[in-house]
């Protein structure tokens, strides 16, 4: 791989190398020293994965463009990557890449039934749940509308849905996201700089350049010989990073809970009340995240001040035009919107499969293998449900401060 990338016009390979570390195994290591904000390694635009690259491909570019609508990124990405390893001949370059790919993940995807029980309850038991039967559908749907028509290019025994898993997986685990100036995004994958891990202790220093179309990653601290060189991903709770990447974070600050808000057209009132939550940012459906550092958000009492509102009140609002979102209509609307809050949130707590200290208990005692599937799955519902407590603690205390007046 690093052959054909040098050949390619990649910048910095001389001065890294695939290594292998603790807990994290494969990462790159520096063979010199950098000071934070050097360039460290630069891929070409053409060695990238690219939506782009996949339509000008001369084989797969034309049965990509017969689909109508156009597969999604992901899709897109996924088959050009099945493609590439599909390939006996031609494509040295980039096959090269995919061998040096995991042959397997770590994803909730690929979780035993009792590993993803240990999260029952949590958001990535629910989404995890979700994407198994959407990946199903979307790879019948990729069989029909594709697979099928060109078989001479996509033998179906190269392209089972196992191996369309890994290649979403390929794609989820390893892409880079970049916003464009014209509000466009494009998503690719770097090969050998998909090697890197993450480390939440440096700032972003993988950067996109649009006029050259190359990829290139700064050093985002100073590293001597022999460091392991890191990327940050981004803020990311542990149910996303086990989703999409396949690891967790112990103790991750970044843990949340994504608390959804709804209210049933059928309502008393509900269009009254759709106006006041667009006014105020919101929808009738709304998903909020509760975090560590914000356990209950403003927007959270916004929504349910206006769900609560009664007939008396909606009158009160319109005639002393009151701010509905952000301030107390009455201590009534108050107390119920808290009471209803806490008796959700104790709601969702009870749901959980394993609660909070015994969760504690069994990884203190090493019940879960470190590091194992169940292991992960039990610090994601340990972060979830230790943000759905400091969000009961701070409801409880409103209510306390109205009930006391």
């Amino acid at each position: 791989m690093e052959r054909w990338l040098k050949v390619a016009g990649a910048v910095g390979l001389d001065d890294l190398e695939l290594a292998n570390f603790p807990i994290v195994e494969r990462g790159i290591r520096t063979l010199r020293d950098f000071k934070k904000g050097e360039n460290i390694l630069t891929i070409p635009r053409s060695a990238l994965w690219t939506v782009e690259h996949a339509y000008a491909d001369s084989l797969l570019g034309p049965a990509l463009r017969s689909v109508r609508p156009s597969l999604s990124v992901d899709d897109t990405l996924a088959t050009y990557i099945l493609f590439v390893r599909s390939r006996e001949s031609e494509y040295n370059g980039p096959r090269s890449h995919v061998t040096a790919l995991p042959k397997s993940y770590s994803s909730s995807i690929f979780f035993t039934e009792d590993e993803l029980n240990v999260c029952a309850g949590t958001s990535l038991y629910v989404v995890t749940k979700h994407l198994e039967r959407q990946i199903e559908n979307d790879y019948k749907g990729l069989v029909m509308r594709l697979l099928g028509q060109y078989r001479d290019l996509f033998p179906l025994d190269k392209f089972t849905i196992e191996d369309y898993k890994w290649a979403l997986c390929t794609v989820w685990s390893r892409a880079m996201d970049f916003e464009l100036a014209d509000g466009n995004s494009i998503r690719l994958l770097a090969p050998f700089t998909d090697m890197l891990n993450h480390s939440s202790e440096i700032k972003q220093c993988h950067v996109y350049d649009v006029s050259s179309g190359n990829l290139s990653v700064l050093a985002g601290k100073d590293y001597e010989i022999g460091d392991q060189i890191f990327i940050n991903y981004g803020r990311i709770p542990n149910d996303r990073l086990l989703r999409l990447y396949g690891f967790v974070i112990p103790d991750n600050p970044n843990d949340s809970y994504d608390l959804v808000l709804s209210t049933h057209p059928d309502a008393p009132f509900f269009e009254q009340k759709q106006k006041l939550w667009v006014l105020a940012g919101l929808d009738s459906v709304s998903t909020i995240s509760l975090t560590i550092a914000n356990p209950l958000p403003k927007s959270v009492l916004r929504y349910l001040r206006i769900q609560r509102l009664g007939e008396l009140d909606l009158a009160m609002v319109a005639l002393k035009q009151i701010d509905a979102a952000d301030e107390k209509i009455s201590d009534s609307n108050e107390v119920e919107v808290l009471r209803f809050l806490i008796e959700s949130i104790c709601h969702r707590l009870e749901n959980f499969g394993t609660q909070l200290e015994r969760l504690e208990e069994k990884l203190a005692d090493g019940v879960y293998s470190l590091g194992g599937n169940a292991w992960a799955a039990a610090h994601v519902s340990l972060g979830e449900q230790q943000v759905l407590r400091l969000a009961k603690n701070s409801a409880e205390d409103l209510l306390a401060a109205v009930e006391s007046g």
